[in-house]
């Protein structure tokens, strides 16, 4: 074997050892079902200003972490769209939190879907790791003391959305 068959071997082994110290740190972190969801205010993606998830409390939300670049983001968009346009009002809001990504490209991203629910900017990733988010998509639904109620790793569905949210947010605010 060459010395640079076996540096090349080394470097896989180092990052594929590199990936499985984050996804076992990872998992020991972030936020539980029942835990606070963190409350830091974030930019609006369009416009002026910041907003928290603290300012929907008294409301569920379900916090959509997202990426233009992120192929599954792209498929869950049109389900979370539609489920903010039957269900969305005064007690419930889809809330997008456009995660490491360029805000043009997030601004252009929520055109293309016609989003119509509010979006924010975590440009750093910063609320990202403190919710303990693994990528993107991942989706958090809070609940109106701003408990965390429901967490889903990976796209959401329309499925998901009517058979697991819809009741949640029929049934009595606990």
């Amino acid at each position: 074997m060459s010395a640079r068959s076996v540096i090349a071997v080394l470097a896989v082994l180092a990052v594929v050892g590199l990936l499985a110290f984050g996804l076992l740190s990872k998992g020991s972190s972030g936020i539980a079902l029942g835990d606070p969801a963190p409350n830091a205010p974030l930019p609006r993606l369009h416009g002026d200003g910041s907003e928290s998830i603290a300012d929907y409390r008294g409301g569920w939300v379900l916090v959509n972490f997202w990426a233009s670049w992120c192929g599954p983001c792209r498929e869950e968009a049109p389900a979370l769209e539609e489920f903010q346009r039957r269900h969305g009002g005064d007690s419930f809001t889809v809330l997008g939190i456009d995660s490491r990504d360029l805000t043009g490209d997030g601004r252009e991203f929520v055109r293309e879907f016609d989003l119509s629910y509010p979006q924010l900017r975590d440009g750093d990733g910063g609320t990202a790791h403190e919710f303990g988010t693994t990528g993107v998509p991942e989706n958090y639904l809070i609940d109106p003391q701003g408990k965390v109620r429901l967490l889903v790793r990976g796209p959401i569905t329309a499925e998901y959305l009517q058979q697991e949210v819809a009741p949640l947010l029929a049934g009595p605010k606990s």
